[in-house]
């Protein structure tokens, strides 16, 4: 598989994340907004929300921007990570905290190359 081929279709492994939270999310929205208000984030986030979860992992699909969206998803990601999962003495927040960490750093990662692809061509 040429280089092309597999950096796609890593992106699109990270990006079904977002495109699914962001697709499930505008599907429910009285649950997101629920589960916002539970952890005192106002409800109306919840349609901002969707539309950077969609549309971030729709560029970074198609490789739009693709730096600046994946320094955006890790941001968003780690603020994620602070405002819902919190309570690291429950096991599951804990887990979900260090997916969160663990999502941001690929993110970063990939930033990372697309600077080196874009400066050295490879």
């Amino acid at each position: 598989m040429n280089d092309k081929v597999i950096r796609i279709t890593a992106r699109s492994m990270i990006a079904i994340l977002f495109l699914l939270s962001g697709v499930s999310k505008l599907t429910a929205p009285a649950v997101a907004m629920s589960y916002m208000a539970d952890h005192s984030i106002p409800p109306m986030l919840v349609w901002p929300t969707i539309a950077f979860e969609i549309g971030a992992a729709l560029a970074l699909i198609g490789g739009f921007r693709l730096r600046e969206v994946a320094f955006a998803l890790a941001g968003f990601v780690l603020v994620a990570a602070a405002l819902f999962h919190r309570d690291i003495a429950d096991k599951v927040q804990l887990t979900m905290m260090l997916k969160n960490i663990a999502i941001a750093g690929g993110l970063i990662l990939l930033a990372q190359s697309q600077s080196r692809i874009i400066t050295t061509g490879k």
